[in-house]
């Protein structure tokens, strides 16, 4: 697997009882494209969600879908970005690489880009990627090294300095909509 600077890795997984499926993005700084992986969807018969029970999304979500994904892409990002804290442990375990949950926030802008400000909950930070607009709600695995937080807050903030460092979600659910429905 290929080492691509100055990349950022988004990775979603979504799905219900009857359906999940997953897909990974790689793009450069600018959010352009590299490598792109998607998983069928995966639809667990009856028999399956019996002897699974509650643990079938689990077990589906960390080792049919992200590990799958985590095999297909062929470029290694600096960093990989998911939406959902479900995936944020095993992504990073998997990965061993930098990984963070990023999303919104409705805090005030901190004082300068790559500033980072602790929260009162254990693992989250805001981050301030851009100089106008929020801070970015920053979750990291326990595991996460001061360092890592570093090292995020840099690359998103010079990665958003020509890029919504959120907007690769909305283009990995649209081509997942696509490829189910073949439309946009």
């Amino acid at each position: 697997m290929a080492s691509q600077n100055n990349s950022l890795g988004y990775m979603i997984i979504e799905g219900s009882e009857t359906m999940i499926r997953g897909a990974a993005l790689v793009t450069d700084s600018k959010g352009f494209p590299l490598d792109f992986a998607r998983t069928e969807p995966l639809r667990p018969d009856h028999l399956a969600r019996i002897l699974y029970g509650e643990s079938f999304g689990k077990y589906a979500k960390e080792k049919l879908i992200l590990e799958s994904l985590l095999d297909a892409v062929e470029i290694q990002p600096q960093i990989w970005i998911c939406n959902d804290s479900d995936i944020l442990a095993p992504l990073k375990a998997n990965s061993k690489i930098i990984t963070v949950m990023l999303e919104e926030s409705p805090h005030v802008p901190l004082d300068a880009v790559g500033h980072i400000e602790t929260t009162a909950e254990p693992g989250v930070f805001m981050i301030q990627v851009e100089p106008n607009g929020a801070p970015l709600r920053a979750e990291f695995s326990d595991n996460t090294r001061p360092d890592e937080v570093q090292q995020a807050a840099a690359i998103l903030s010079f990665s958003a300095a020509s890029m919504n460092v959120l907007e690769p979600f909305t283009r990995l659910g649209k081509a997942l909509n696509f490829l189910a429905t073949g439309r946009s």
